[in-house]
């Protein structure tokens, strides 16, 4: 068995531990709704708390926030009639619950998904589910000890796009795979300074998307290469006002892949896009995968997805392949793997993947604070979608 057999087999042993504790869970919540709590209720529990509610597995019993007030507006605007709190220790004392939903500050997600887990809850997590591969590696380790579940996003392999390009990919339609590129950016949120100060960075906020897809797509990366920039070393902000910029706003990653494949991924709050943030109406392709008999494009962005443009002919002209019918959207991973507690049924979502995410987004920092190509150590089970 060569390294990368053992590998593979100890990855999916480990699926296989999880997938005997969520069948376990299933087991024990059969008939019931999973009750969920959510932490964070800024902008992203816009999209969050809506879509809970719209699952008829999942109550949302628990809403928190460290600025107290906007757990109380959430919850009136959105007719929750859930307990509020104004801090996770109140809340892990409060109404029982299931599962914990992590939409805070990047910065405290790794200690705020310890709490959690240290008080038996499972954890869906925004990304980044921790600051460092070593502290989501020891989140995943409590989680296994504890016989709990911890996922953290994105969720881009749920959407059909992304089934459809693995399969084209698995089925040989684009020949040998050479090489992929992947884009994501804006001028910035003006929010928050969060997303600027240390822990912040436009890598977990808006790269990770892409880095999920094409090692998705592509399977784990063996190494990788970075540069990343600050081009704006000042911004104005709506909670703080004039503020340092302190982490990259402009990076760009090279990912080895097996069989020598390479992939690129751009991302920056320093970008203008005149199609503006919202992509509902994206026209431009955000991903691109190079084979030596075909190509194909994501149009739109992976997190809010528009078809695919298949290329595969040397006379006729690309092909839109429309696969927008499984109704996917970016903030559906806390619904996805919270059925899946009721149900048994594993998703496609995988708390290494996201792991391994982590791990390229801090070997990228260390690429650039030393010059060189750095080795990766994660794997996860590939590939995604069978």
């Amino acid at each position: 068995m060569n390294r990368q057999q053992f590998l593979q087999q100890t990855a999916m042993a480990g699926a296989a531990v999880l997938l005997s504790n969520l069948e376990g869970f299933a087991l024990t919540t059969a008939d019931k709704k999973l009750r969920v709590a959510l932490i964070g209720c800024g902008s992203v529990s816009n999209r969050y708390i809506p879509k809970l509610q719209s699952s008829p597995m999942i109550e949302l019993v628990g809403l928190c926030d460290i600025k107290y007030n906007r757990a109380i507006a959430q919850n009136k605007q959105y007719n929750v009639g859930a307990q509020t709190y104004k801090n996770i220790d109140e809340m892990l004392k409060g109404v029982p619950f299931d599962m914990m939903v992590t939409t805070t500050d990047m910065q405290v997600h790794g200690e705020l998904n310890k709490k959690a887990l240290l008080a038996g809850k499972h954890v869906w997590s925004e990304k980044p589910m921790a600051n460092t591969y070593a502290e989501g590696k020891a989140l995943l380790d409590l989680a296994k000890s504890k016989k709990l579940r911890i996922w953290g996003a994105p969720a881009v392999v749920n959407s059909p796009q992304f089934a459809f390009m693995s399969k084209q990919i698995q089925e040989g339609k684009l020949g040998r795979i050479a090489s992929a590129h992947g884009q994501y950016g804006h001028t910035g949120p003006n929010w928050s300074a969060f997303f600027y100060e240390k822990g912040g960075g436009s890598m977990p906020d808006l790269g990770v998307y892409n880095i999920a897809t094409l090692t998705g797509l592509l399977g784990p990366a063996r190494s990788i290469m970075a540069m990343t920039s600050i081009v704006n070393p000042e911004r104005t902000v709506d909670d703080k006002g004039k503020i340092k910029v302190v982490v990259e706003d402009n990076a760009h990653i090279l990912m080895m892949h097996d069989k020598n494949v390479i992939s690129h991924v751009m991302c920056g709050f320093c970008y203008f896009d005149p199609h503006g943030h919202e992509a509902t109406n994206q026209t431009l392709h955000s991903i691109q995968i190079y084979g030596d008999y075909g190509n194909m494009r994501l149009i739109g962005y992976d997190w809010e997805t528009n078809g695919v443009m298949l290329d595969t002919d040397w006379e006729k002209p690309p092909v839109l392949v429309s696969t927008n019918k499984g109704g996917y959207v970016w903030q559906e991973g806390a619904n996805v793997v919270g059925e899946s507690l009721l149900t048994g049924v594993e998703p496609k979502i995988n708390v290494e993947h996201a792991l391994h995410v982590l791990e390229i987004i801090e070997a990228a920092r260390k690429s650039q604070e030393t010059g060189k190509r750095i080795t990766l150590k994660s794997k996860f089970p590939f590939p995604v979608v069978k």
